[in-house]
């Protein structure tokens, strides 16, 4: 997921350089939904690990 939102990215400055503001500020919209989500689901994944506790092997 990350690298979908810097991909995005990259592709937002290619294309706001070129002139097409449009399709950049389309491609930064969804380049910081893609990396709120990123985030969001992180966060969730190490509030769990810490609630949760050590795990047994």
């Amino acid at each position: 997921m990350l690298h979908w939102a810097l991909t995005f990215m990259i592709f937002a400055i290619i294309a706001a350089l070129f002139g097409f503001t449009g399709l950049a500020a389309s491609s930064v919209g969804l380049a910081h939904l893609l990396f709120n989500l990123f985030l969001f689901t992180f966060l969730l994944a190490v509030i769990y690990r810490l609630v949760s506790g050590p795990q047994s092997v």
